[in-house]
């Protein structure tokens, strides 16, 4: 099928990597695997950002949404539509935290399911690729993916303990 060829799209700045990140939301049709420092600024606070997620978590009970972070501060205190998702599909959606020693790794990715990505090479350089119908490299990122997060542990709960 035409829509299933291998499409590379080089991404310039950060409104090229915000859209992306919305494409590759979009384009997920099981599992999504997020992997950035913070969040920050990146449109994850964003309504359509909040309602493409949303729907994707709403669309199949099996639907999972994997979320690893270094720094969670961001995410739970500045990002109140996460939380919401989190609190609402706790059973299916997951916010983690890499250990320190893991903390140096600095290129984010994200990954839909086995096919598609988006990959910048620096978390200071927006600069970075969206990646559709790329099995190989989306198969390969979501490995490394889950070697992190095995390795890290959940930042925030879905529950609010205490008053």
């Amino acid at each position: 099928m035409d829509d299933e060829v291998l499409q590379h799209t080089k991404l310039n700045g950060i409104v090229d990597y915000i859209a992306a990140l919305d494409t590759l939301c979009q384009l997920a049709q099981r599992n999504l695997y997020l992997f950035e420092k913070n969040y920050d600024g990146i449109g994850f606070n964003t309504e359509a950002r909040y309602t493409t997620l949303r729907n994707f978590l709403l669309a199949n009970p099996a639907h999972r949404l994997f979320v690893l972070t270094h720094d969670k501060y961001y995410l739970s205190t500045q990002c109140p539509r996460m939380l919401m998702l989190l609190r609402q599909f706790g059973t299916s959606m997951f916010i983690y935290q890499t250990p320190k020693n893991l903390q140096y790794i600095s290129e984010p990715f994200s990954v839909a399911d086995d096919a598609h990505y988006v990959r910048r090479f620096h978390f200071d350089d927006p600069r970075g690729i969206l990646a559709r119908h790329d099995p190989e490299n989306a198969r390969a990122l979501k490995s490394r993916f889950m070697e992190m997060w095995a390795s890290s542990h959940p930042a925030i709960s879905s529950t609010t303990l205490g008053l």
